[in-house]
């Protein structure tokens, strides 16, 4: 037992699920052949600071927590400048990242996707100098996940952020942007947008749309234009929830590169959590930028959005609660 694994962990993410299961992971982690040093995130940024200096002394880094910790980590290991596997055990709200890997939400089962799952090299996006995971947003509800405390999205789940999105109806705005994406331009006001690398955002599986690849070295780009009345409002909801629907103010490219400029300061979320105000940005798409562990055919499942991947998804969530 030769290798080294470096555990980190938000213990209180998901209603700290993850505290009646640490033994059984850690002990997977070791039964794969890895000395194990577990580490509990004390704060924000923590876990990235803690990879950006000590994932050069092992040979993988495993984290537990939502997509924001997945994201610090992430960021942890490209400051690291070594490249390592990184393995990944969702226990946050929605994880939408870990939906669209195919990672089992039972806990123990991806534990043991970490330690003998298969390396893929993911995209990474670059905003304006800092790096996000699957996805980068502005706009309507997008607020919502960042301003929603902890103990209210443990205690109601899902229905925290469509309470809380409920709230910001009123005072829905929208933002006169010029949008450059490789050879489209957009200029008009726009509520909402966002540049994804994922099958899942928020929990739905059809906003970012069909035939969605996490290696292309592209992304999907969303931009909802302000509705000019009530019809065009009612196909907006509509389209994004159902992708199938085609809304005339609902835009939707795949790309490499995206440049945005605002009349205003917009502010921002990358992967679920603040990432500041901008009137200008450029996000790039860095194509299989690091490593994470994944099942092979579980991915495939969750990329091709079948209908068993989604029952297995089911079944999985209740063994969790078992």
């Amino acid at each position: 037992m030769d290798k080294r694994l470096l555990f980190v962990f938000n213990p209180r993410a998901g209603k700290g699920k993850i505290k009646p299961r640490l033994v059984d992971m850690i002990d997977e982690f070791i039964k794969g052949g890895y000395w194990v040093t577990a580490y509990t995130t004390q704060c924000v940024e923590d876990a990235r600071e803690v990879v950006a200096q000590h994932a050069k002394y092992y040979d993988m880094v495993v984290c537990s927590g939502g997509d924001g910790t997945l994201n610090e980590v992430v960021n942890g290991m490209l400051e690291s400048e070594v490249n390592i596997p990184i393995g990944y055990i969702p226990a946050g709200t929605t994880n939408d990242y870990g939906k669209s890997l195919g990672i089992p939400k039972n806990m123990l089962k991806a534990a043991k996707v970490a330690a003998y799952g298969t390396d893929f090299q993911s995209d990474l996006g670059r905003m304006n100098g800092k790096s996000f995971v699957y996805v980068a947003a502005f706009g309507a509800f997008t607020e919502v996940s960042y301003q929603t405390s902890q103990q209210a999205k443990n205690f109601l789940g899902h229905s925290a952020y469509i309470l809380e999105g409920m709230k910001s109806l009123a005072s829905i705005k929208s933002y006169q942007m010029k949008i450059k994406m490789d050879d489209v331009e957009l200029e008009d006001s726009f509520l909402f947008g966002m540049v994804s690398n994922t099958v899942s955002v928020g929990g739905f599986r059809s906003l970012a749309g069909k035939n969605i690849l996490l290696d292309d070295g592209l992304f999907e780009a969303v931009f909802v234009r302000k509705p000019s009345n009530p019809i065009e409002f009612q196909e907006m909801l509509a389209g994004l929830v159902i992708d199938s629907i085609d809304a005339k103010c609902i835009y939707k490219y795949k790309v490499r590169r995206v440049e945005i400029e605002a009349d205003v300061e917009v502010p921002w979320t990358l992967d679920g959590e603040y990432g500041g105000d901008h009137s200008k940005v450029v996000i790039e798409n860095m194509m299989r930028a690091f490593a994470i562990r994944i099942d092979e055919e579980r991915m495939k499942l969750s990329s091709e959005q079948s209908d068993l991947a989604e029952e297995d998804d089911d079944e999985e969530e209740a063994d969790a609660e078992e």
